[in-house]
């Protein structure tokens, strides 16, 4: 059996534990970063804050009411942006194959770098070692054979652990985690799967494919493939010069008709679809972008084990994503 090479390192609570890093007073304490007002949702929560049910997303308003002791502070980019530049360029120095997810997360691929800095579990201690001498703040991370388990591993070594998934235990490792864990769900489809009876990923697993995609559609597919581990998609390198092509609308007034939502959805895909049929392209990711007022954004995404071209296929997954 291989050994997993590949790595989720996600930080944890980025902003809040830079934010400790100048109010060391408040550790140990609840601290909320995010944004006020009205439409303001928190962005990240400290670990005592959580045990108060916040967490991010969540509208300030009910934040503070759910934990008004906390200390609630804006967020602050400006002083973020350092930290997280030099975390990438931390994992940089371990392979050339990171794919940045974000300001505080990664996935490496470090099948190259083993005759230099030993197995995957070796390179994941000396990067939270590395971050915490250098940054100052945590890290924890996930070791499996692809990016979906890294990710659910790197979820369960959190706070400051590590957790390796071995080659070939990828779906006893998913099997008794709620399927809440499994990326892609969110709280609608966790709904719907509680109405099947399914509540644990294994349950998921052992669920007929053929119902599921009966049921949801190519998301059904999707689901009960990673359910089982299954996830090819791999590290990019450079993700920022991928390819991608994309279609947006906006609208002059609030828009909150599902009905004219999906009919615009349709017609955005069938766009997307001539968009790559003139490129000769193909797609394996498919992402949906709604906005709010005043400035709030829901980004929801899908990648398969396979490609879709069609408008037809952009529109199901598309319409899975709207609805989720």
């Amino acid at each position: 059996m291989s050994s997993p090479t590949v790595l989720h390192v996600d930080l944890d609570a980025f902003f809040v534990a830079m934010e400790l890093l100048r109010r060391p007073e408040l550790a140990g304490t609840p601290v909320v970063v995010g944004f006020d007002g009205p439409r303001g949702v928190v962005s990240t929560a400290s670990y005592e804050a959580r045990a108060f049910g916040v967490h991010s997303a969540l509208p300030t308003a009910q934040a503070k009411r759910r934990c008004p002791q906390a200390t609630y502070l804006p967020v602050d980019f400006s002083y973020y942006a350092p930290a997280s530049e030099r975390f990438h360029a931390i994992l940089r120095d371990f392979t050339p194959v990171c794919e940045a997810a974000g300001t505080d997360e990664a996935y490496l691929d470090v099948a190259g770098s083993g005759r230099l800095f030993g197995d995957g579990e070796a390179i994941a201690a000396m990067i939270r070692e590395r971050v915490r001498s250098e940054i100052g703040i945590t890290a924890s991370v996930g070791v499996a054979t692809n990016k979906l388990i890294a990710k659910v591993a790197s979820d369960a070594a959190k706070p400051d652990g590590v957790c390796v998934v071995a080659s070939g235990e990828e779906a006893a490792f998913l099997a008794p985690r709620p399927v809440r864990e499994l990326p892609m769900v969110g709280a609608k489809l966790e709904e719907r799967l509680a109405q099947l009876g399914l509540r644990t990923i294994g349950e998921v697993a052992a669920y007929p494919a053929d119902a599921l995609r009966e049921r949801f559609g190519r998301m059904g597919e999707e689901l009960h493939a990673r359910s089982q581990g299954q996830f090819e998609a791999p590290v990019l390198e450079h993700r920022g010069t991928a390819k991608s092509v994309s279609r947006e609308a906006t609208f002059g007034t609030d828009v909150g008709d599902r009905g004219r939502l999906r009919a615009i959805l349709r017609t955005q895909a069938e766009r997307v679809a001539r968009d790559l049929a003139r490129s000769e392209l193909a797609a394996r990711t498919v992402v949906l972008k709604l906005r709010f007022p005043p400035f709030e954004t829901l980004t929801r995404s899908w990648t398969g084990v396979g490609q879709v071209a069609l408008a037809d296929e952009i529109f199901e997954v598309g319409a899975e994503l709207f609805e989720r």
